[in-house]
């Protein structure tokens, strides 16, 4: 570092709360920018930690026939095909070909309510 930036270095600490924010908003003004993206930086990189912790909510879900009673395999066609839209030769492709996606990308509320209507029939279904 040179003398000049440790100098202003050693100014800054001297700083109280309400002059530092004051300071920064007078450089946001003078310079046209914003501290708010840098600060959500230097928080990433103070606590790498934290952000590894952290863990994104998963928003979209795919529903897997795992199986099915073979005792009620038209019943689960039959659902499959009803919640897919799909032809009667697709759905029994799909079903016959379990583990298998019936759905993907669906939001939670969604994908449970599948899962519960293929499971009534004798399908077994997870969600992921």
């Amino acid at each position: 570092m040179s003398a000049t930036t440790d100098q202003i270095l050693e100014q800054l600490k001297t700083l109280s709360l309400l002059e530092a924010s004051e300071l920064v908003k007078q450089i946001e003004e003078a310079f046209g920018v914003s501290a708010a993206a840098s600060a959500g930086v230097v928080v990433a990189a103070a606590a790498p930690g934290a952000a590894a912790e952290a863990v994104e909510e998963q928003t979209e879900f795919d529903v897997i026939l795992d199986g099915f009673d073979p005792a009620a395999k038209i019943k689960v066609l039959k659902a499959v095909r009803e919640a897919t839209g799909l032809g009667l030769g697709e759905a029994k492709a799909l079903v016959e070909a379990a583990p298998k996606a019936v759905k993907e990308g669906i939001s939670k509320a969604d994908a449970e309510a599948l899962k519960k209507s293929i499971e009534e029939v004798g399908g077994k279904v997870s969600i992921k």
